[in-house]
């Protein structure tokens, strides 16, 4: 695997215990839809949360989260549109990113941006 997948894979294993910390139940990870993929599924307070994690190794250039396009955020509600209609799941959705990055001393950072945007955001 290369090294950039093994960080991306940290990267969740971390957001996942991240999440689970605060109380979310985590009901999947790396879920597929035809080409999409939501990286966790959570459920917190009666909500499902689509979670996209984005790691990178350095801020410098873009922040993380800049880098959920207008595709990415389609794809991810259309998958997550499957996902509640699959699992006859009648809740409110909402979708967050969690961004992770060293600081200037190697340590990884975690941010949770929650509601980070709307399903219509996609069109």
């Amino acid at each position: 695997m290369a090294k950039h997948n093994d960080f991306g894979a940290l990267a969740e294993d971390l957001a996942t215990d991240f999440l689970a910390r605060k109380q979310y139940k985590i009901l999947g990870r790396n879920y597929r839809y035809q080409r999409a993929e939501i990286d966790i599924i959570a459920e917190f307070e009666g909500i499902v949360i689509i979670v996209e994690v984005k790691a990178r190794g350095t801020d410098f250039f873009m922040e993380p989260q800049e880098a959920v396009t207008k595709g990415k955020i389609k794809s991810l509600v259309k998958c997550a549109d499957y996902y509640m209609q699959s699992n006859e799941i009648d809740k409110e959705v909402r979708f967050d990113i969690i961004t992770v990055v060293p600081d200037e001393h190697k340590k990884l950072q975690i941010t949770h941006i929650e509601d980070a945007f709307q399903s219509f955001d996609a069109n």
